[in-house]
């Protein structure tokens, strides 16, 4: 088991910024790629980013290219989400998870999610 958990989210301004933090508690966190994504209700869960294990490789939706930076502190069992020059079309419930070792791209363990709104 993994327990996750988001902080960091709030209101900003667009072309402000915020950094989300998700803890990691249980199982060794660095054993685990790890992801962002976010979810409008409505609408379905989006990827956001991902970071592999060692914090070498990193990818990003095109939407956040060039403006989020995902980041890992393995000491530390904490991924961080850097959002910079942040739009209305950002706001959204942001949600971080653990990646399978075994079957990339299935998330087996997600954070409760933090509430992210950026006014235009």
């Amino acid at each position: 088991q993994v327990q996750l958990v988001e902080s960091g989210g709030g209101l900003v301004q667009a072309g402000g910024s915020l950094r989300l933090s998700c803890a990691a508690a249980g199982r060794t966190f660095s054993s685990y790629a790890m992801g962002w994504f976010r979810q409008v209700p409505g609408k379905e869960r989006d990827f956001v980013a991902r970071i592999s294990r060692s914090g070498g490789s990193t990818t990003y939706a095109d939407s956040v290219k060039g403006r989020f930076t995902i980041s890992r502190d393995n000491a530390k069992n904490t991924v961080y989400l850097q959002m910079n020059s942040l739009k209305p079309e950002d706001t959204a419930v942001y949600y971080c998870a653990a990646d399978n070792p075994v079957v990339p791209g299935i998330y087996d363990y997600w954070g409760q999610g933090t509430q992210v709104t950026v006014s235009s």
